[in-house]
């Protein structure tokens, strides 16, 4: 049906007006989160989101594998009923890719940009077989100061060339600044 992609600052309201298209869209969303939670606070904030949550939403958690997920779900029957997918979000994605590798040259950078740039690619395939709206969260890392350590820089990098191609693919474009969203595509 169509790919939207939402963008913007931490704390902007990304999550929660994603949720708005999802509801209505429909009463029966599958939800793909990709947060793990390594310590309390992210605990915590995983538990706020859960609880946001309609019971009718169907959760996958995944931090790595978005591109399968989106595979299964295609050939999935019980996919049928469901309205949209809601992916929450390419920033955690993204950093859970960086701290799941060795990165300690040029060479194993760019290997590993090569090799999470086709799985964006994989996902971005998949999604455009669904025939649901699929809603993808990222946050815009553009805009703020160039990070002093190198892993902050890749980190910077990888996300900003994954929101490009994910704006790139997107029927529908929105950033989000204090809550209110502007729509860009």
């Amino acid at each position: 049906m169509s790919i939207v992609f939402i963008t913007g600052g931490a704390r902007s309201g990304k999550s929660r007006f994603a949720e708005k298209l999802a509801r209505e869209a429909g009463i029966r969303v599958v939800y793909i989160a990709t947060a793990q939670a390594l310590d309390e606070e992210m605990a915590h904030r995983i538990s706020i989101h859960r609880q946001r949550r309609p019971e009718t939403w169907k959760t996958i958690e995944e931090p790595l594998h978005l591109s399968k997920v989106l595979s299964e779900i295609c050939g999935d029957a019980d996919f049928s009923k469901y309205d949209a997918v809601l992916v929450d979000c390419m920033a955690l994605f993204t950093s859970n890719w960086i701290c799941s590798a060795e990165i300690e040259g040029i060479e194993q950078q760019e290997s590993l940009r090569k090799a999470l740039l086709q799985e964006i690619e994989n996902a971005i395939s998949a999604a455009r077989v669904l025939e649901k709206k699929v809603i993808i969260v990222s946050n815009e890392v553009g805009m703020g100061l160039v990070p002093e350590y190198p892993l902050g820089r890749i980190y910077r990098d990888l996300l900003g060339e994954i929101n490009q191609m994910l704006a790139a693919a997107a029927d529908e474009v929105y950033f989000l600044v204090s809550g209110i969203p502007m729509k860009l595509k």
